[in-house]
């Protein structure tokens, strides 16, 4: 599924890109579409397939597309960082050239969004899995 006019038109006001210059409409698609989340359903966006090798992604079908803008505009941010990251600071002719505020400024912004992404979890499972003692009932 792909990400709507709508929420490409959100993120281009997130990241402060109203023109498609430098940044099209697919390659925010593209931004957008690499953070699904699951939709109001519950439903994961893919699932994996262990008979193929490598394991594949196999599109979940009944998922509604749903996506992490704010975690989509944070990697905007933190790419448009990295091109402003060699400005640097210099005084020439009686002026001063703090060139170096743009990237600050761009990773501020990284973080701000970083911090409004969605909430995730992970389950951690102990491998090889402990084995009850003898004093121990087992539950699973």
């Amino acid at each position: 599924m792909a990400a709507t006019a709508a929420q490409i038109a959100q993120v281009r006001r997130m990241v402060v890109e109203p023109t498609a210059d430098p940044y099209t409409d697919e390659l925010v698609q593209g931004f957008i579409e690499s953070y699904p989340l699951l939709d109001v359903l519950g439903t994961e966006p893919f699932q994996i397939d262990y008979t193929t090798t490598p394991p594949t992604q196999i599109e979940q079908v009944g998922w509604i597309p749903t996506y992490d803008l704010p975690a989509a505009a944070a990697a905007i941010w933190e790419e448009k960082a990295g091109v402003l990251s060699q400005d640097f600071d210099f005084q020439a002719d009686g002026g001063s050239y703090t060139r170096s505020q743009a990237y600050e400024q761009a990773m501020k912004q990284a973080r701000y969004y970083r911090a409004r992404r969605a909430p995730g979890t992970i389950e951690m499972l102990a491998v090889p899995r402990r084995q009850p003692s003898q004093d121990e009932e087992f539950t699973g």
